[in-house]
């Protein structure tokens, strides 16, 4: 019928209702009015058939679901993710994959179900998602660990120079004993902030013995704070690698009588409810995850359609500052 309306053949219509390009643009004009005044809409079946694409992309989050729903990181990029798709024929499903058998979840990737995966928040035992890389379209939200994939595709911060801004500012302002709260060591993002903090206090001829780790909770930051505070050792600064940390750790400092920022300074990362509505509010990087999340479904359909890729994107960064320094 759209074929008739248009005066088209109905290859012709089939060409412009998957975007092909070999079609002109007069023939693009008539079949987008005949299926605007039918009332058209293509059968999504069919043309997976006629394609061999799903229309599907899965975003992989290994967490547990009370990390998922806690943490406000993951909303900020599946809401980047879902914008950027909404102007695509690409629909999202969103797989939670530590609350599944891992075969299961890679069952289900690699039976074409999906045209490809978006992964986030990847930990050091997450190798089966860097394999997965070679028979299927994958993008990393985050550097992964495992550098066994030639093929890995990433959209990242730069995770060492956030958080060496982040440190030279507590130097900047005065401060020359300075901890650390480290984000998780089996997390590219725990091991680089810890990396781009350990490189300011070398520069600044500053001891970097105060560590402790973290979880990227306020729980975490709250147990960090507290086993940093029974060394008995005085600091006047600190770069807690996550906002949620950060949070937790002002409670311990509070207990103890340390005021934020008159005895001890705080610098963090993201810039989200934690750090906004902090006492005081934090100065902090801002890594805008919603900018990361339509850059990364971006960057998959892209490649989905054998276009050139860079293999690294990076997000710029940028250095909130308010009242905890």
């Amino acid at each position: 019928m759209v074929a008739a309306v248009a005066g088209v053949s109905r290859s012709t219509v089939s060409r412009v209702v998957n975007a092909s390009p070999r079609v002109t643009a007069e023939a693009v004009e008539a079949v987008t009015a005949a299926i605007e005044q039918l009332g058209y809409v293509p059968n999504r079946a069919a043309r997976s058939l006629a394609s061999r694409r799903t229309f599907t992309i899965a975003l992989v989050i290994p967490e547990n679901t009370a990390r998922f729903f806690a943490d406000p990181y993951f909303a900020s990029v599946i809401q980047g993710v879902a914008m950027y798709l909404s102007g695509t024929d690409y629909t999202l499903t969103l797989l939670i994959a530590s609350e599944a058998d891992p075969e299961k979840t890679r069952r289900y990737l690699q039976g074409g179900n999906v045209d490809g995966a978006l992964i986030l928040s990847h930990h050091r035992d997450d190798r089966s998602y860097v394999q997965l890389a070679r028979t299927l379209p994958v993008v990393f939200g985050g550097r992964p660990m495992s550098q066994e994939g030639p093929d890995n595709y990433i959209v990242d911060v730069d995770n060492v120079a956030a958080s060496v801004q982040a440190t030279q500012y507590l130097v900047d302002h005065g401060r020359r004993r300075i901890a650390t709260i480290t984000g998780p060591q089996n997390m590219a993002a725990g091991l680089d902030r810890l990396e781009g903090w350990r490189r300011v206090l070398a520069q600044n001829s500053i001891a970097d013995d105060l560590v402790e780790e973290g979880d990227f909770t306020p729980a975490g930051g709250e147990a960090a704070m507290t086993k940093l505070l029974a060394r008995g050792i005085p600091f006047d600064g600190i770069f807690i690698a996550s906002a949620q940390m950060a949070a937790g750790a002002l409670g311990v400092l509070g207990k103890h009588g340390l005021a934020v920022p008159r005895d001890v300074a705080i610098t963090t990362m993201d810039n989200d409810y934690y750090a906004k509505n902090s006492t005081p509010p934090l100065t902090t990087i801002d890594q805008p995850a919603g900018t990361q999340g339509a850059k990364i479904a971006e960057v998959l359909v892209q490649l989905i359609n054998g276009e050139h890729v860079e293999k690294l994107t990076l997000i710029p960064t940028e250095l909130i500052e308010r009242e905890s320094v």
